[in-house]
């Protein structure tokens, strides 16, 4: 990592969105890819390495964290100078009716999809507001419009959503550029453990790569332009969870 070379971090980057935006980014930015499988992250890091090309070579570096842990997320980022793009992708779902959600249930979608991004967010604004930065949380269209069904998942995304809205408010004097985007059904691992088999056609959803080109898009905005909501959407209506 160079003096001059823009950072970004992305939580969740053994997902299947995570680890294309952690590929994409990796163009462009010392990427750091934080995840909870050490051996998935090494196996990003090595496909990313030999996808490069020689002139642009990637720059990449792996974090094994539970970001549940804030004693120690909070090391690691103490440990940073620079920080120019965070990527909250991180996130569960699994599918809860509100008459079969228990508390644990709640509580661990909240700790994962709201407590550890805010607390993520929190301990890395120092560097964002000194980069003037931004922040993007990867939503869902869980979050815009109500999921029966995954009614805990949704609810905690609702929470991610206005997280997100108060915190770029609060930002704007220093120019930390704060977004959600929020994409429909995507082709993920995720999306497979709540969709039956029978149902699952991985041709009419989006692909991981696209939501990837947005984050692209939402980094490499211009400097005077604050993108504050993005939806993306399957081309075709797709059945509902």
């Amino acid at each position: 990592m160079t003096e001059h070379t823009p950072v970004a971090l992305v939580t969740g980057a053994t997902g299947g969105m995570g680890q294309e935006i952690v590929t994409e980014l990796s163009r462009t930015h010392h990427v750091i890819a934080v995840g909870r499988n050490e051996a998935r992250l090494a196996a990003l890091a090595a496909d990313i390495a030999a996808g490069s090309a020689e002139s642009a070579p990637a720059r990449i570096e792996t974090w094994q964290l539970d970001l549940s842990d804030p004693a120690a997320v909070g090391t690691r980022i103490a440990a940073l100078d620079r920080l120019d793009v965070l990527v909250h992708a991180a996130a569960i779902s699994r599918n809860y009716r509100v008459d079969a959600a228990t508390p644990a249930d709640w509580a661990e979608h909240f700790a994962v999809n709201v407590t550890a991004p805010a607390e993520l967010t929190r301990l890395s604004l120092p560097l964002l507001r000194d980069s003037e930065g931004t922040i993007v949380f990867i939503g869902s269209g869980a979050g815009t419009k109500p999921v029966p069904g995954n009614v805990v998942y949704s609810a905690s995304k609702y929470a991610l959503r206005g997280l997100a809205d108060a915190l770029r408010i609060e930002e704007e004097p220093q120019r930390v550029r704060v977004v959600t985007l929020a994409p429909g059904q995507t082709d993920t691992e995720m999306l497979r453990g709540l969709v039956p088999a029978e149902q699952y056609e991985s041709g009419r959803y989006i692909q991981p790569s696209s939501v990837a080109g947005v984050v692209r898009f939402l980094v490499d905005a211009p400097a005077d332009v604050q993108i504050t909501d993005v939806a993306v959407r399957p081309r075709q209506e797709i059945v509902r969870l």
